[in-house]
């Protein structure tokens, strides 16, 4: 292919460098990252075979201004493949981990080029460099020395071949559970059998199994353990049904099983730690974060799983007594009936029905009057839609993002509703990254999986869904945000225990008087939920928190167990070993399941959270103290905005975060907001 025939070999002509998607074809995407890669080869051949003696500009620099075709095809490619994976996406997937791996090191590893960049960072004291070329020269040597850089040539043939397995293991991994997760969506025959879901959702079950040529109403899965649904439906075995779906995915010893998958993936990285010189892939990881070691991550896992624990129990004790006071043939609680019974326990000690809130929470009034009101308030941003332009998808809308000045900051994609060929969760990834050095503004895309309702019937979240909308968005501002020289710096390319950190507290602003009286409004009446009512949320922030905690610390806590085995672990039952491993911290609790199981756990085994799912509470210690700060100082004001966007959110990576947090909040997080939040202060 040529680039007259194939758009993706020239840059994008529509504004902001967006993909031109409505041109783009699966055929195009494995010629063009060939291309891109022996371009990208030849740019690090023309660095490495240079006379000179490194300098910053003839090998940092250069090694920056090196891959753009390459960043702009992955980022198109990735994008859609996490959206919108069809069989032919998926089957270009397959072809191109292993390449992709392979390429990823040739650079990271090619000996010339790391002593180069050696000879830069041993200068560094004598260099007249900013602060973010300082930073950078020492990343890139930090960055390459962790990746291998410095092996034997022995040694780095056998890393090489164990990434590209990975790579590919990890693309199976993925593919795996989307096959399973659409298998396994549960069609009831009768509308009775789900009792209690709204009209709105009714009308989506019945849409969903529309879409599939299937009678009856179809209930998709979503990608953690639970179903919002669990809330809501009356019928006891239907709750059964989506819970054990849920439970089983890809464990079922069908082709999609992944058991086999995830312990290889498991043994080879503990075989790649070992080569790179540490104890396990958590020690691997956990070095270039700013957790430091598996140590810390478990001396806080730890210090949190007994109180959380013991604050499920309690919970636990309170619902058994909900049935056995109301039910007229009483029975043992169990995980599919958490949510149901936790709901009536709210209704009874709150007086909130939570699924007589979804009726405030139209979807575009939570868009536009709340998350982007919010934002405005707080930066001074204004976002225009922009149907002139396409996304990758029809259902994606484009938002073009202006300073107050009228100064264009970037573009924004939101794809909200839940489809067959995209992946389960949520979560916000680059289309086009922002760099002084290549001339480029933001390009930032949120994805969710929320029901699509019939035709006529307006889009209704549940508040869990409003929380997502509103934490995704949260890093999208700091993709947008991001002001760095360099693309090694952009947007939220952070340390992966520092990337939750925006967006968690973006999640403030969803119940704070100014914002929420602004989009939570019933759709038909236009009546404000009621101040009571909101009274009353507040006072449940800490409501089912113990199993809330529980269930994400049990994640955080098999994610460590697989990575801190070392490379001659075996396991044969990842059951059993699951088990162990939950006992061991205390958090075996069969009424609450892990939030993630291992064989559907896709942040830690097809994402970039491996030995990092710790991450999120990590980052919360950060977020609840700047909430803290946010609320002592005025809330929601501009010189509020102002200083969090200039200090956190428009640094990107080109500084350390620990130091960025500093800047922000003249001293180190302190965790008590976080214990008192979460009730877990005693």
């Amino acid at each position: 292919m040529t680039a007259t025939t194939n758009p993706l070999l020239q840059p994008s002509s529509l504004p902001y460098g967006l993909p031109d998607f409505a041109a783009i074809r699966p055929e195009h995407y494995l010629p063009a990252f060939r291309a891109a890669f022996e371009a990208h080869l030849e740019e690090i051949r023309a660095i490495t075979g240079a006379s000179a003696m490194p300098t910053f500009e003839n090998t940092i620099e250069a090694l920056e201004r090196s891959g753009e075709p390459l960043d702009r095809v992955a980022h198109t490619f990735y994008t859609v493949n996490s959206a919108d994976a069809t069989a032919e996406i998926q089957a270009v997937d397959e072809q191109l981990a292993p390449l992709m791996a392979a390429h990823d090191d040739a650079i990271r590893l090619d000996s010339a080029l790391y002593e180069r960049v050696s000879q830069v960072h041993s200068q560094l004291a004598d260099l007249e460099l900013d602060d973010e070329q300082r930073y950078l020269v020492q990343r890139h040597f930090r960055e390459m020395t962790h990746a291998g850089a410095a092996l034997d040539d022995e040694s780095k043939a056998r890393l090489t071949e164990l990434n590209k397995r990975l790579s590919t293991l990890s693309t199976a991994f993925e593919k795996n559970l989307l096959n399973d997760t659409n298998e396994l969506a549960v069609l009831f025959d009768d509308a009775a059998e789900l009792d209690g879901l709204t009209a709105g959702e009714l009308s989506a079950t019945a849409r969903a199994a529309a879409d599939r040529g299937l009678d009856g109403y179809l209930v998709s899965l979503p990608l953690f353990s639970g179903h919002p649904y669990l809330a809501s439906l009356t019928v006891r075995e239907s709750r059964r049904r989506l819970l054990d779906a849920s439970l089983s995915r890809a464990s079922r010893g069908n082709e999609h099983d992944n058991r086999v998958v995830l312990t290889e993936i498991v043994r080879l990285r503990a075989e790649r730690a070992t080569l790179l010189g540490y104890d396990s892939h958590a020690a691997y990881v956990t070095a270039d974060e700013t957790a430091g070691s598996p140590d810390a991550v478990e001396r806080m896992l730890r210090r949190l799983a007994a109180p959380a624990a013991r604050n499920a129990e309690r919970e636990r004790e309170a619902l058994q007594q909900i049935i056995d006071d109301t039910e007229a043939e009483p029975f043992t609680l169990e995980a599919h009936d958490w949510a149901f019974y936790t709901e009536k326990v709210r209704q009874a000690r709150y007086d909130i029905d939570t699924a007589a809130l979804r009726p405030y929470f139209e979807a575009e009034r939570v868009l536009q009057d709340g998350v982007f009101f919010a934002a405005s308030r707080l930066y001074g941003v204004t976002f225009t839609e922009r149907t002139d332009l396409a996304a990758y998808h029809p259902g994606a809308r484009v938002f073009e993002v202006h300073d107050d000045d009228g100064s264009p900051v970037g573009l924004y994609v939101l794809d909200l509703y839940t489809r067959d060929s995209k992946r389960g969760g949520a979560w916000m990834n680059p289309i086009v990254s922002e760099s002084s050095l290549r001339g480029t503004l933001p390009v930032v895309a949120n994805n969710l999986n929320v029901s699509r309702p019939g035709d006529g019937q307006p889009t209704l979240l549940t508040l869990d869904e409003v929380t997502t909308l509103f934490h995704e968005f949260g890093h999208a501002l700091h993709g947008l945000f991001a002001r760095v020289t360099y693309p090694h710096f952009s947007g939220t390319n952070v340390f992966r225990d520092f990337v939750e950190f925006p967006s968690q507290v973006n999640e403030m602003w969803i119940l704070w008087s100014e914002v929420l009286d602004n989009y939570a409004r019933h759709h038909e009446t236009d009546e404000p939920l009621d101040a009571a009512i909101v009274e009353r949320l507040h006072a449940t922030e800490t409501f089912d928190q113990g199993h809330a905690t529980s269930e994400y610390l049990a994640a955080a806590w098999l994610d460590q167990a697989w990575h801190l085995l070392g490379a001659d672990a075996v396991v044969g039952d990842v059951a059993a070993f699951e088990k162990d491993a939950l006992n061991d911290i205390g958090l075996l609790n069969p009424v609450v399941p892990t939030r993630y199981s291992s064989t559907y756990f896709a942040h830690v085994f097809s994402g970039g959270y491996s030995a990092g799912y710790y991450s999120y509470i990590w980052s919360e210690v950060l977020d609840a103290d700047t909430v803290e700060w946010f609320r002592s100082n005025g809330g929601l004001t501009r010189e509020n905005g102002d200083r969090f966007r200039q200090r956190l959110l428009g640094v990107g990576g080109s500084k350390d975060p620990l130091d960025a947090y500093r800047d922000f909040r003249d001293r180190d997080a302190e965790i008590a907001p976080l214990l008192k939040r979460r009730g877990l202060d005693g």
